[in-house]
């Protein structure tokens, strides 16, 4: 008898929700077969089997919270099915009903060679509910398509046929329409964190502007020769990693953490750099390991590398374990300033925010410049205001004087 455990969800991370579960009991389990799915702050995780056999008991259902480590479900593996996977499909597809013309037989032939690729329990939705797949929106790793995918898809059509069978309304007339959705684990977990950590850190933030005068001209000057050598784009997020980094070192405290149950504080001489990425499903923070050492091209891929395993729901836990700083950028949504929530066990987080152009005294002079806006949102408890300010200054300075990135001036 083989024991399904809950694994390590991640760091801090010690408990997850039931999303779906895509099997039953008295239900055959192949091997790397999609058992069940988790949800946590941070990333989806599917529970697959490691061995194939008769799925025996299942311990939990959708909607439970569950812990690292929590029995979920028992396989036995002396109990094989009789026909094969491949064997099933078949039937199943043959049992789709026959096409009325030549173009719906194309899309029909598609969509019976998709079938092949789908877990039991979304295979039989899609063939109950003859669903299209090239008009699902696919959540699952590597475009897996997940029982939730097909759900939210039925859900959606189904709505869509009430909204064209309703009469017109007036024009004048107000729509005062009200509706409820039961909060995605994700986010309820998300809104958890965060004000544990509001509730936990004694927190404070020290704002400064930036002139991104120089670090604009770089870019447009080596922008595409950058772009043609390295085969990704130059970005802001790596001339304020490099700058962090470089902080960091004058600034040991704003790169520890703050361990107030054993009263002791963990220095790291290393920066893992985490960096929020937004989605659909919420904000993620993965890691930039060892960002001090990275060339500019190195971060700028782990950056885009991250960005599309998060659109693909492709995160993994050690993705997201162990940052000492992190960096939001709300510029990119338009945000003019901002104070950011430390992400714990850290210390300190640095918000970014849009760039405007605005009127600045330069020796004596009025001038426009392209200024950005920065905060640093820190923990008192173990950051001192000199410290937070003379950081923050620092990744100024060095902003401001970007020859000082490349030469660690």
């Amino acid at each position: 008898m083989f024991e399904v455990k809950v694994p390590v969800l991640g760091e801090s991370i010690t408990s997850a929700t039931v999303a779906n579960v895509n099997k039953n009991v008295g239900e055959f389990v192949a091997e790397d077969e999609i058992i069940l799915e988790l949800e946590t702050e941070k990333v989806n995780l599917e529970i697959t089997a490691t061995s194939a056999g008769l799925l025996s008991e299942l311990l939990v259902k959708q909607g439970d919270e569950v812990e690292v480590e929590d029995l979920v479900a028992k396989i036995d593996e002396t109990k094989q099915p009789e026909k094969t996977l491949e064997v099933e499909q078949i039937e199943e597809v043959k049992k789709v009903k026959e096409p009325e013309n030549v173009g719906e037989m194309i899309e029909q032939e598609v969509f019976n060679l998709d079938l092949d690729a789908l877990s039991p329990a979304v295979r039989a939705l899609v063939i109950e509910h003859n669903v299209n797949l090239s008009q699902v929106k696919t959540s699952g790793k590597n475009g897996r398509v997940l029982k939730s995918d097909i759900l939210e898809y039925l859900e959606n059509r189904n709505s869509a046929k009430i909204v064209n069978k309703a009469p017109v309304k007036n024009k004048d007339a107000l729509d005062r329409k009200m509706r409820r959705e039961k909060l995605p684990a994700i986010r309820k977990t998300i809104a958890k964190r965060l004000k544990e950590s509001q509730n936990t850190a004694a927190m404070l933030s020290t704002f400064n502007e930036i002139d991104m005068s120089h670090i604009i001209k770089i870019k447009k000057s080596i922008k595409q020769e950058f772009a043609d050598k390295h085969g990704v784009n130059l970005g802001f997020m790596s001339f304020f990693t490099k700058a962090v980094c470089l902080a960091l070192k004058e600034h040991s405290k704003v790169n520890a953490y703050f361990l107030a149950e054993s009263s002791e504080v963990e220095y790291h001489d290393f920066c893992d750099i985490s960096i929020a990425v937004s989605s659909e499903k919420g904000l993620f923070v993965p890691v930039i390991r060892n960002a001090e050492s990275l060339s500019f091209d190195q971060i700028e891929k782990t950056i885009k590398h991250f960005a599309e395993k998060v659109k693909t729901s492709a995160l993994k836990p050690e993705d997201l374990v162990g940052g000492t700083f992190s960096i939001t950028n709300g510029g990119i949504f338009g945000s003019m300033l901002s104070t950011p929530i430390i992400n714990q066990p850290q210390s300190a987080i640095l918000g970014m925010h849009n760039i405007v152009e605005r009127p600045v005294v330069v020796d004596g002079q009025i001038v426009i410049r392209p200024i950005m806006y920065v905060a640093l949102s820190y923990d008192h408890r173990l950051i001192d205001g000199s410290d937070a300010v003379s950081f923050l200054v620092k990744v100024k300075q060095l902003l401001e004087n970007p020859e000082k990135l490349f030469f660690d001036l």
